[in-house]
This record gives C-alpha cells, sequence and structure tokens, in this order.
C-alpha cells in the first residue's frame, strides 16, 4: 500500500513554478506582512510627527496695534494684542494695578474706571478702541497725599471691610457723582448698583457718597 500524500496536500518549494503561478504560500505572506509592518512601524517611529515638527513656525502672532492714550495725566503709547482689554493693558502693561479683575464678565464692578469722564467696565472695554482716550483709574484721584473727598468719605464712614471692591466703588461713586445721581439714597443706590460689595457694606458706601455729594 502506497504511504505517499495526494499530490494536493504537499506544499510546494518556495519558488517553485506552483507558487508563482497561484500565489504566494501562507507561510511566506504571513512573513512579509511582517516585515512590512515593522518597517512601516519604523517609519512612524523615526519620521517627523503627523501633528507637526514645527509647531512654532506654525503658529502666526496673533494682530497687534498702537495704542495711544492718557493715563491719569500721563500719555502712554503701547502695542498690544488686539483683543487686549483695557483692565489687562493696566495691570499687566502698566503696573496699575487698582483696578481689580473680579468677575472679568462685567458683573461685579471691580475693574469700574472712567474713560473720558464716563464709567466703563474696562474688564469689557477693548484697549485698542481707546486710542486718544483720556482714562482715569484708582490711582489717579488723589492729589499727591491729598485723598480725593470720596476716598476721604469711604475712611469716615468705615465703608469697606476686605477692600478687593472699593477701588471699583470709588471709581463709579465718582462718576455717579459727576452724573448728577446724588438726589437721594435710593437713587445712588439704583446708579451705584452695578458695583457687588461682597462684604455688604451697601449702606456704608452709600453714605459715603452722599456725605461726598454734599460737600461738593
Amino acid at each position: 500500500m502506497s504511504t505517499e500524500l495526494p499530490e494536493s496536500t504537499v506544499s510546494p518549494p518556495e519558488g517553485s513554478p506552483r507558487e508563482s503561478a497561484s500565489g504566494p504560500s501562507r507561510r511566506t505572506f504571513v512573513a512579509t506582512t511582517a516585515v512590512g509592518g515593522a518597517v512601516v512601524a519604523g517609519g512612524l517611529i523615526a519620521g517627523p510627527s503627523v501633528f507637526g515638527a514645527e509647531p512654532a513656525a506654525a503658529a502666526e502672532a496673533p494682530p497687534g496695534s498702537r495704542v495711544s492714550l492718557t493715563v491719569n495725566g500721563k500719555r502712554r503709547t503701547v502695542t498690544v494684542d488686539n483683543r487686549t482689554s483695557l483692565l489687562d493693558l493696566l495691570r499687566e502693561h502698566l503696573g496699575l494695578t487698582g483696578s481689580k479683575k473680579g468677575c472679568n464678565a462685567g458683573a461685579c464692578g471691580a475693574c469700574t474706571v472712567l474713560v473720558d469722564g464716563r464709567r466703563v467696565n474696562s474688564c469689557l472695554t477693548l484697549a485698542v478702541r481707546l486710542d486718544g482716550a483720556e482714562v482715569t483709574t484708582i490711582e489717579g484721584l488723589a492729589k499727591g497725599d491729598r485723598l480725593h473727598p470720596l476716598q476721604q468719605a469711604f475712611i469716615d464712614q468705615d465703608a469697606f471691610q476686605c477692600g478687593y471692591c472699593t477701588s471699583g466703588q470709588i471709581m463709579s461713586g465718582v462718576g455717579c457723582i459727576k452724573e448728577g445721581h446724588t438726589g437721594s439714597p435710593e437713587e445712588i443706590r439704583e446708579f451705584m448698583s452695578g458695583n457687588i460689595c461682597r462684604c455688604g457694606c451697601y449702606v456704608k458706601i452709600v453714605r459715603a457718597v452722599e456725605q461726598t455729594a454734599h460737600e461738593k
């Protein structure tokens, strides 16, 4: 009895005419795939990052503008990113940190300053829109060692506790007095309502504004 296997079950030698005609054997296919995978993996490891080899070169500098404005009586000229708020210009570029960054959304009034005599929330005001404007901050109220009358009134009336909102309260109070909205405590509260005091000194703040308005 013959022990020879049927011809169809015998794997032909590599490189034989039969392999060339019917395609690579399973063994050849597996070996080729493994080598190819290693090459691809090596290319990913050794090649440049798909996320960009030079992010610094790809990133463009943000647009900037030159702004000239008068701050507390002094002419200042700076070049800033067009997205810079007046608050950040004052604090980060000019070193005037009296105006506080509270909510940074125009809801607390801690950043209040005067622009051309009118109160504004400096956190919501773009610096590039103020070219030629006159800005007054809490640092610009006193005359040397002589405090502004409203600053003195805040001391007289003990109108602050933690002090964080105080600069904005005083600047808003100065604006409120200039606008003539001091006819009654109720009117003062209404026109000072954009300034929040988390310590709850509202009664004394109103008294300080009244005192200053009556002395004017």
